[in-house]
């Protein structure tokens, strides 16, 4: 068992926190169309659409030089009391060119232009969620928020040999979020009354990443080693961020909502409570082996280098009347290890050690930059084989340590406080295969103990929000494999999350809950189509907080979302 994935290295990641890994949406140029149709419906009535296109082929005779498109548009009502719709365009071509038989270039770009309600959610009285309809908006109707991005660069790729090739890519990230939404002040848990005030928050983010390493393989003696070198660099900036409101304050009352009574600011006019940049250039250098010492033993031991500094400058506003700019470098050594150890083919131990490094791009209500992130883990687990290769079940036991850890501050908008020190240890027992021929099987469960260890505020030993301490999921699919009725497929699963913590403070609990889904497809030669049955009973569940006794996100009820797919 690979210590890691081809092409997943580690060490790259040393700037991640622990338990966290990159996510990304490269799609290859292959050769292939795809064109699915989407509808939903929910228990609100709510219509959804969409479409989602997958074209790939070649462009030349040769297969040198190849493409592939990905675009996407999604028109739907949101599934709580809101005007704007949700809409969606994304737009992804991707082209690839096979310079020679060893070396490769694709450039991409992808964009996407989202518009949604800005929900705020529900609201927690005493000890509990609010006594409310959970569809119930207890913002404005019109509240919204916009955003677009925009990621263009290349990979290239050069193979020296079967055993050494020189790799490197460049990106570049522009991010604009703009919401305008009614901000709570205070909530009168006797009357339910709701102070809030208008405001409106420009978010513009500009990012350029570069990354260049080496991988190769060699041996000495009867040890083979794959080794990977290389640093990469990173300039970020948000400039031109300002928040607007405050101006006029209004109520709602949560048991009996009147919309309307004030209408929304001019915000051009409103006061500015937030206006700054943020500049931070980071470069991390790297270097990471896995060994093969045996047949069935297996050690990756990395080290990476971090130094990030930042430039933090406020502009006079509402809360911070005084102009100041502030500057912070920092600098660390992370090191991460691994074992795996096979002693017989189907069972393998391992086990992980790894720090982690990433500077926090929030400020605190006065305008400091909250200093880095630091984490530690420690993992531990057997994996095991079994149905001739077919069936994996993995459990692992897991450590967890983060200090300076940035959350959202609940009394200031597009601000930050620093939660202090928290850990999380914890079993997961995962298993993934084939059953049996059509017979296919997801589940997992986790038991977690997630708490603050370290904290000036009072809430040393608190629970963390949003984290139960026991969460389970089943997903289980067949799919006939003879008769006149081959390729129908039938899928049923369950998902349980325990009750958690609204907030720090641990002043509020979210209650646990149990959700059932369900599917039907079929499938026929170049098309497919298929019917999945969301929260199938229709429970009212909470998804989760942002660490505010205002901000409590009511999950989706029933849904049904049916789908068309054709290749050609």
């Amino acid at each position: 068992m690979p210590l890691c994935r081809p092409g997943d290295y580690p060490a790259v990641r040393g700037s991640l926190c622990p338990g966290s890994a990159p996510a990304g949406n490269d799609r290859n140029p292959g050769a292939r169309c795809l064109w699915p149709g989407q509808s939903d419906h929910s228990r609100s009535g709510c219509r959804d659409a969409a479409v989602y296109s997958d074209f790939s082929g070649p462009l030349d005779e040769n297969g040198n030089l190849l493409y592939r498109l990905n675009a996407l548009y999604r028109d739907s009502a949101y599934y709580r009391a809101f005007e704007p719709d949700v809409e969606r365009a994304f737009v992804a071509p991707v082209l690839q060119w096979n310079i020679s038989d060893n070396t490769d270039l694709s450039l991409f770009l992808e964009y996407s232009d989202d518009q949604r309600p800005y929900d705020t959610g529900l609201v927690a009285i005493g000890d509990r969620v609010a006594d409310i309809p959970f569809d119930r908006n207890l913002s404005q109707p019109e509240d919204i928020n916009q955003a677009t991005y925009l990621r263009t660069g290349y990979q290239f790729e050069h193979r020296f040999s079967d055993r050494w090739k020189f790799r490197n890519g460049f990106n570049y990230i522009a991010y604009n979020t703009i919401f305008e939404s009614s901000f709570v002040f205070n909530l009168d848990e006797a009357t339910g009354d709701l102070t809030r005030s208008f405001i409106q928050l420009d978010q513009p983010s500009s990012t350029y990443a570069v990354q260049t390493n080496v991988v190769g393989e060699f041996s000495t003696g009867a040890i083979d080693h794959t080794v990977l070198m290389g640093l990469d660099y990173i300039h970020r900036e948000q400039v031109g961020n300002i928040g607007r409101g405050f101006g006029t304050t209004f109520t709602l009352n949560i048991f009996n909502p009147v919309y309307g009574t004030v209408p929304k600011p001019d915000f051009s006019s409103e006061p500015i409570f937030f206006a700054g940049d943020t500049y931070t250039d980071a470069v991390g250098l790297y270097v990471q082996d896995q060994i093969d010492v045996l047949d069935n033993l297996h050690v990756l031991a990395g080290l990476r280098y971090d130094t990030v500094n930042q430039r933090n400058v406020n502009r006079p506003s509402v809360f911070v009347p005084t102009a100041s700019e502030s500057t912070q470098s920092d600098s660390a050594f992370v090191p991460r290890l691994g074992i795996v150890y096979q002693p017989i083919e189907p069972i393998s131990l391992y086990t992980s050690y790894s720090q982690s490094f990433a500077p926090n791009s929030g400020t605190f209500f006065g305008g400091e930059t909250l200093p880095p992130e630091e984490g530690e883990q420690f993992e531990v687990g057997i994996r095991a084989e079994a149905l001739g290769g077919r069936l994996f079940a993995n459990l692992a036991y897991f450590d967890i340590t983060k200090n300076n850890v940035a959350t959202s501050d609940p009394n200031n908008p597009a601000f930050s406080i620093n939660a202090g020190e928290q850990s999380s240890q914890g079993v997961e027992l995962d298993v993934i295969g084939e059953i049996l021929p059509g017979w296919n099987i997801i589940a997992n469960y986790a038991y977690t103990d997630a708490r603050i260890t370290a904290n000036n505020d009072g809430q040393l030993g608190n629970r963390l929000i949003n984290a139960p301490e026991h969460s389970a999921n089943v997903w289980t699919t067949y799919e006939l494999q003879t008769g006149n009725l081959q390729g129908l497929s039938f899928g049923l699963g369950v998902n349980y999350v325990g009750d958690r913590f609204g907030d720090l403070d641990n002043s509020f609990r979210l209650d646990d809950y149990f959700l059932t889904n369900a599917a039907i497809a079929y499938e026929q030669d170049t098309w497919r189509a298929a019917l999945n049955f969301r929260n199938l009973f229709d429970v009212e569940h909470i998804t989760g907080t942002r660490n505010s006794r205002s901000e409590v996100f009511p999950g989706e009820g029933f849904t049904v979302v049916g789908t068309l797919s054709v290749e050609f």
